[in-house]
Parts: structure tokens; C-alpha cells; sequence
């Protein structure tokens, strides 16, 4: 555990950071009103401890939180020992992940030019905001790797029309949070298999979400073709989930051996199909939940091709 010190922007590129005190991390986004929040890549936030930036002060300089060009000052935690991956709560709301660990300084800043050195290409880190929220100084950082990020899409022609209202996703976002779930998308969309597999991919590729629980459209009518979208998108099938389901709701009923729901993997995203019914929901994600935060360790092994090693 370790905590926020200082909350640090600047309107512009090449300014100094100020402490601001607080501030709303945006998700795919960064820090509300600093310059270097962009969200096009994995630097969005940048954090330095103020245990590092002491090794400067011991040196003879007079610098302080945002001197270094860091957007969250910390303490207590020593954060270039964090592996690529990592993922925190900083506050009540905001989560992050750790996308890179140092960077490469290309031109000397003028805290380099007096000191001969500089600590934030050695031990800054940078994070994606995973989900937005305010935070202030003061607020607690919690280093939790049981977080898993969840995307929802309810397969639906009605309840895209707004016809219908979903209770399925309800019901599996509720489950889905006793493992360490953290829904962070949530869509309808109508039973057409392009529309489906589209939106898979975002969630997969864009959002690089652990887990997309998709519900509705496994069975046999005509428009029906959520496993057909699943199987367009996935690299890698993942059958036992599947089977596990179909397995343990045929104990209950013989209709269960109509259900064609799959399961697969695309890069480090599990995709899982679910029925459409918020019982069905519930009964077949109950059998797979323990097996899941596992799985999803092992698939996202804390390694993502955008982080960097150690610069020294």
C-alpha cells in the first residue's frame, strides 16, 4: 500500500508540473488537463516515488513532486519494482495498469545538465487508466493483480431495439464481481454476426479486456449466431469451459444439449458465450467462475508487448 502525494499537470508540453491536489483520471485518457493525456498510447499517466526523487535532493537540488515531469507523486511504494502489468486502485474509484517501467531520456533535461543524472528515466512507471475516477492527495494506492477487466454484450434484436430490458447482464456482472470482475463495457447490440464480432474485437483488441462474457443467441433459431461471431473472431478455442456448462445444466434439463455457446481466446482475451436467460446466465457462469481467475492469470502472464524493462 502506498499513497498520492502530489497530483501534477501542466497546460502545456514542456511546463512545469504543478500539484493540482486532485484530479480525474479518464479511462483510456489520463489526467484531466495535463498535456501529455492523449489516450492513443500506453503512457497515459506517469508516476514517480517521492523516495526517488529524495536521491535527487541528496544530491544538492532543489526539486520537488512534478519537477520530473511525473503526473502522481507517490509514497510507499517502490514502483520500478512493479512488474509490466501491474495493476492498482488509486483511491475509492480509478484503477490502472503498468505499461512501462523507465524510458529513454533522447535529450538531457536541465535536471540532468546540473546533476549529471536524472532518476525518473530509471525508476518513473507509466500506467493506462483501466477506469476513470477522482482522486486527491492523500488517497491510497493498493496493488491488486486479483482485478479482472470484464466487457458484457447482450446478443439481443429486442433488447437493442429497446424493446426488452437486459436482466442477463445484470446478473452476470453481479456474479462476475465475487472473483475480482470490474465491468468496464457493457453493450446490446442486435443478432447480426458482423455487428457481433465487431464489437468483440473492440473489446478484445481496442479495450484489451481479460474476459468478454457475451449472452443470448446460442441456440437454434435462425438468428441465433453469437457462437458463429465468436468462432470469426477467436485465434485459439478454449472447449472445456463450454463443456463444463453443458455438462452441469444437462443434470437439470435434457434441452441443455441445444445450447452451441463456445468459448476461445483472441490474443489475451477469453471470450465466453452465455444463454440469454438470467437464470441460465447465472447457473452456467456459477460453474466456471472458480476455474476463471486462474486461467485469466495464466493468459495475461503480466507481460504486454508496450512495456519496456528497466532503463539504466
Amino acid at each position: 500500500m502506498g499513497k498520492i502525494i502530489a497530483i501534477c499537470a501542466s497546460p502545456k508540453k514542456g511546463m512545469r508540473k504543478k500539484d493540482q491536489k486532485e484530479g480525474l483520471l479518464i479511462r483510456d485518457f489520463g489526467l484531466e488537463h495535463d498535456a501529455h493525456a492523449s489516450g492513443e498510447w500506453h503512457r497515459q499517466v506517469s508516476l514517480l516515488a517521492m523516495e526517488s526523487i529524495d536521491q535527487m535532493i541528496a544530491k544538492g537540488l532543489k526539486v520537488g513532486p512534478g519537477d520530473f515531469a511525473e503526473n502522481l507523486t507517490t509514497t510507499g511504494i517502490e514502483l520500478f519494482t512493479l512488474p509490466v502489468g501491474t495493476r492498482m486502485c488509486l483511491g475509492n474509484v480509478a484503477i490502472g495498469e503498468v505499461t512501462q517501467i523507465g524510458k529513454v531520456c533522447h535529450t538531457h533535461c536541465a535536471i540532468y545538465q546540473q546533476a549529471g543524472d536524472c532518476v525518473m528515466p530509471r525508476e518513473g512507471i507509466f500506467i493506462r487508466v483501466l477506469r476513470g475516477g477522482r482522486i486527491v492527495n492523500g488517497d491510497e494506492i493498493n496493488i491488486d493483480n486479483t482485478i479482472i477487466t470484464v466487457g458484457i454484450l447482450i446478443a439481443s434484436d429486442k433488447g437493442a431495439k429497446g424493446e426488452r430490458a437486459d436482466l442477463s447482464g445484470p446478473e452476470a456482472q453481479k456474479l462476475i464481481e465475487t472473483v475480482g470482475g470490474v465491468v468496464l463495457d457493457y453493450e446490446i447490440v442486435p443478432d447480426e454476426r458482423e455487428t457481433i464480432s465487431q464489437k468483440l474485437i473492440e473489446m478484445a483488441d481496442g479495450k484489451k479486456l481479460d474476459l468478454i462474457l457475451t449472452s443470448g443467441g446460442t441456440g437454434f433459431s435462425p438468428r441465433d449466431i453469437t457462437p458463429e461471431a465468436t468462432s470469426d473472431v477467436i485465434e485459439r478455442p478454449a472447449p472445456g469451459l463450454a463443456e463444463a456448462m453443458r455438462a452441469s445444466s444437462l443434470q437439470k434439463t435434457d434441452r441443455a444439449m441445444l445450447s452451441r455457446g463456445i468459448a476461445g481466446i483472441r490474443g489475451r482475451t477469453l471470450i465466453v458465450n452465455l444463454p440469454g436467460s438470467p437464470k441460465s446466465v447465472g447457473e452456467n457462469l456459477q460453474v466456471i467462475l472458480p476455474a476463471l481467475p486462474h486461467g485469466i492469470k495464466i493468459l495475461r502472464d503480466f507481460d504486454h508487448e508496450c512495456g519496456s524493462q528497466i532503463i539504466k
